[in-house]
């Protein structure tokens, strides 16, 4: 018990000093987390918008897969971004295995399935209140698709923050395509997966502690946007 103490105090020691590692590792896992962010966004957004107001052949079909992408197991996908990144593999001559680049690709895959259902569920709502009025406006599809967005931009704002929450915490796929090498792909998840088994749970909690507190502001985050756009609806 005096141990797990003593790291707990040793942990906020960390944290309150600015350890320069610490720091450097948080820095990294936003930046990598929030570049996929906006990949994912960029991808996800639209299509879960056009996905909403597009009637298709196979549009259940394409739905139904969308959904089950959502729970697709991020080491999978490490594993995939692995065997197309490696030497051996279609793009090894690009060397972006082990880097960030290849944990931002990992992170894009996993997260952008996620984006898009929570879009798709909130545009087909809102399509169904403006279908009407945007189609008596004789808009084009992107049109339809752009006002859509900008409409519901705060309920997409969530499904964004969700997406960034899932990414934030990966380790699985992060750990494979990026190896965890010192200073150059370690992250909050896979720091504190070393960290762990190497018995320093001081920086191991200074690093949990630094990752609860995102995942704590990404959902408050997302409670404060629900609860705007529901008393928006008043």
């Amino acid at each position: 018990m005096k141990e797990i103490w003593a790291g707990v105090q040793e942990a906020f020691r960390l944290i309150f000093i600015l350890d320069a590692d610490l720091i450097e590792i948080t820095l990294r896992s936003l930046e990598v987390s929030l570049t996929a962010l906006m990949i994912a966004s960029a991808l996800a957004l639209p299509f879960g918008t056009w996905l909403a107001i597009r009637r298709f052949r196979y549009r259940r079909f394409t739905i139904a897969v969308l959904n089950a992408l959502m729970g697709l197991p991020p080491v999978v996908v490490g594993l995939v971004v692995y065997l197309l990144l490696s030497r051996s593999g279609p793009f090894g001559v690009m060397g972006l295995l082990f880097t960030p680049t290849a944990m931002i690709i990992a992170q894009v895959i996993i997260i952008t399935p996620l984006i898009a259902s929570i879009t798709h569920q909130a545009m087909r709502e809102l399509w169904s209140e403006y279908h009407d009025l945007l189609i008596s406006l004789n808009t084009t599809k992107r049109q339809r698709v752009v006002a859509l967005i900008w409409d519901g931009r705060r309920t997409l704002m969530t499904a964004a923050l969700a997406g960034f929450g899932r990414a934030i915490g990966e380790v699985g796929a992060i750990m494979i395509v990026g190896g965890n090498i010192d200073h150059a792909t370690r992250v909050l998840t896979t720091a504190i997966a070393l960290e762990t088994g190497k018995g320093d749970f001081a920086l191991a909690l200074g690093l949990g502690f630094v990752l609860i507190t995102l995942t704590l502001v990404v959902n408050l985050a997302i409670h404060a946007l629900s609860r705007t756009e529901q008393e928006g609806t008043w």
